[in-house]
């Protein structure tokens, strides 16, 4: 019998007869590894386990301890939903059903109005065809054949997936009477899937076109164990108290009403949030050595089609007309900064220019994309651009690399760092894209970096970094970003006249730490659960005076802490005291000052903490320079 040679991730070579499945190689390295795999990796393309091996090949298995097997694992979860869908409603048409970040979910066209109260019955005929242990097989035929099978089935959605692809083959996955169009792998039968849980329904146009039919999506997820399952069940159930759309709310932060769709409204308590985000943003750019600029909101036409945005950014503009012209509400800030940049000639003792901007920008997002302050369509970032020369770029980089690390530190957060590449509908030549990749590159690993390459997601006009944080709750958000430019400079004929009295092209580094100011406020609102550090929080302390004999009293320190720029407030409500500290609980407030008889008496005041409750009795100026010195050096608890 004909030998095959299998080189394993190791290095190693095993010899096996020709015809051997990855099942079988699995269980021959280990009793283990066999009972853990789930799928294949060939030459690095994935395989299911029953695939069979006729050459030398390269091999590795995939366990479900792995990104990649956690979601083969999940998208045949969302092949046994659609199943149990079907069987429940009979006339489905099935759309697509892919594994995400978190689970998976499938859409599905059917008249039934789908909500939570279904879960039940769905979840149940999952476990049914979970305990039927129904084989997943692999069927390929031509593209002909595909088109007449699902046309005959009824599902025209998989149809037009069909006749848009390019290969003349098409695979499809079987398990007992469902079959679904599908590149796979899968796991080998339905009884592999343990611990898993319906979450949510919501409407989703076929395709995420507007234009288009509205879809059912149920959303889902899967784990390999019970427990991780319930852990994760845990975590959504914190997430949910943490919705920053209903703390703000709660807290009287911000709204959002019908007559400006998307468009936030920030109320004043949410004015003191943003406006400490901002006092902080300028004190550490004036100490980087930035300058801020402004830039107007709408500029003609012409700018945009010479930036390049009216080419690679158009559908996510707003226009308006002025003077017979075409002018764009602007969704970026970097043209506006060029422009100031233009306005006198630059010399290379000019060069870093460093312009920072706290710009409005609107964006069209569709409606379905909205959600709270995550997805806006106005919003404030907080850009800037370095105008450097070329040799100045990597010190440049890493002056933002430790910007972006004093910022995010001060609110506790750790980050992540992601490089991504040069995306198809892109400006430049590639020589270009080259020489920016490189500098990002030796900036990210001068400064000890550990970093993931995040292939063809850079800006249109280049490569960037982008910079990952991690909140309370172990979700990662994309915030801060660096992005070097050779295109915009070359577009807008940028110079500066250089040592040599000839004129030379400048580099351009845009970057942004925050982001979106809106954005990091609903961050920041669900990494502390709406329970601010002292220095971000809108009211800081609350006076709660127990009877109205005390109110003057109370109004006098109020008075005091004010005179220091203490943010305080005085809860005169003709309440009990429990429910005045229970009101200041929900509130969020960091400290509670209970005034009584004996504390208007002695002077003092009766010290609560959001936190560790009841800290006894202080004097007035211990309080205050408690609090200051807090509110001073930042101290998150």
């Amino acid at each position: 019998m004909a030998k095959v040679k299998i080189t394993l991730p190791d290095g190693s070579i095993k010899e096996y007869d020709a015809g051997i499945t990855v099942e079988e190689v699995a269980y021959s390295i280990g009793t283990g590894l066999g009972r853990a795999a789930i799928a294949g990796k060939i030459n690095g393309n994935p395989v299911d386990l029953n695939t069979t091996i006729n050459s030398d090949v390269e091999l590795s298995i995939i366990t479900l301890d792995s990104r990649e097997g956690l979601d083969i694992y999940r998208h045949s979860a969302a092949h046994i939903m659609a199943q149990a869908v079907k069987r429940i409603y009979g006339n489905v048409k099935l759309a697509i059903g892919p594994a995400i970040e978190d689970g998976f979910y499938y859409d599905f066209d059917l008249e039934d109005r789908l909500s939570q109260e279904d879960f039940d019955r769905i979840e149940k005929e999952m476990r049914k065809i979970i305990k039927e242990d129904l084989p997943v097989t692999r069927k390929v035929m031509g593209k002909e054949e595909a088109i007449k099978l699902m046309k005959e089935i009824g599902e025209e959605y998989k149809v037009e997936l069909i006749e848009e692809m390019e290969d003349e083959e098409v695979s499809f996955y079987e398990q007992g009477e469902f079959i679904d169009l599908c590149r796979g792998p899968h796991l080998p039968s339905t009884g592999r899937l343990k611990a898993f849980k319906l979450l949510n329904v919501a409407g989703a146009y076929w395709r995420g076109d507007e234009n288009n039919k509205m879809l059912q999506r149920i959303y889902a997820t899967a784990f390999a164990r019970q427990s991780e399952l319930e852990q994760y069940l845990e975590r959504l159930e914190e997430a949910k108290k943490r919705d920053h759309r209903r703390l703000g709310k709660d807290l009287d932060l911000f709204s959002f009403h019908d007559e400006g769709r998307g468009f936030p409204f920030i109320h004043p308590k949410g004015m003191v949030l943003r406006n400490e985000l901002i006092d902080f943003w300028k004190k550490e750019h004036r100490k980087a050595g930035y300058e801020e600029v402004l830039t107007p909101i709408i500029l003609n036409q012409s700018l945009w089609q010479q930036s390049g945005h009216w080419e690679h950014y158009q559908e996510n503009m707003y226009f308006t007309e002025i003077d017979d012209e075409l002018h764009s509400i602007k969704p970026m800030n970097c043209p506006g900064g060029i422009l100031i940049y233009k306005s006198k000639m630059r010399s290379y003792r000019d060069l870093p220019i460093r312009m920072a901007e706290l710009g409005l920008v609107h964006r069209h997002e569709k409606s379905g994309t909205l959600h709270g302050l995550m997805r806006v369509r106005n919003f404030t970032q907080d850009d800037a651009h370095i105008f450097c020369l070329p040799s100045q770029i990597v010190d440049e980089l890493t002056g933002v690399i430790k910007l972006v690390d004093t910022i995010y530190n001060a609110f506790g957060f750790n980050y992540s760092v992601e490089l991504s590449t040069r995306p198809e509908n892109s400006m430049g030549s590639e020589e270009m894209w080259d020489l920016a990749t490189g500098a990002l590159k030796e900036a990210i690993e001068k400064n000890g970096l550990a970093y993931e390459i995040n292939e063809g997601d850079g800006a249109f006009y280049g490569p960037k970094i982008d910079f990952h944080l991690e909140d309370s709750l172990g979700r990662t958000w994309q915030c801060g970003t660096i992005q070097l430019d050779f295109q915009m400079p070359e577009r807008f004929d940028l110079s500066y006249v250089g040592e040599d009295g000839k004129e030379h092209r400048p580099v351009m580094i845009h970057r942004a730490i925050y982001g979106s100011l809106e954005r990091f406020m609903g961050i920041l609102i669900e990494h502390y659960g709406g329970a601010f550090p002292a220095w971000l929080a809108p009211v800081q302390v609350k006076i709660l005076p127990v009877s109205d004999d005390q109110f003057s009293y109370a109004e006098e320190l109020r008075e005091k802490l004010a005179s220091k720029e203490i943010r305080v407030e005085v809860d005169a409500a003709n309440e009990k005291l429990g429910y005045k500290i229970r009101q200041a609980q929900l509130e969020k407030v960091p400290y509670m000052l209970v005034v009584g008889k004996n504390e208007a008496e002695n002077r003092t005041v009766s010290v609560r903490d959001r936190r560790e409750g009841d800290l006894g009795a202080m004097g007035i100026a211990e309080f205050k320079e408690k609090v200051l010195a807090e509110i001073r050096e930042k101290i998150i608890k």
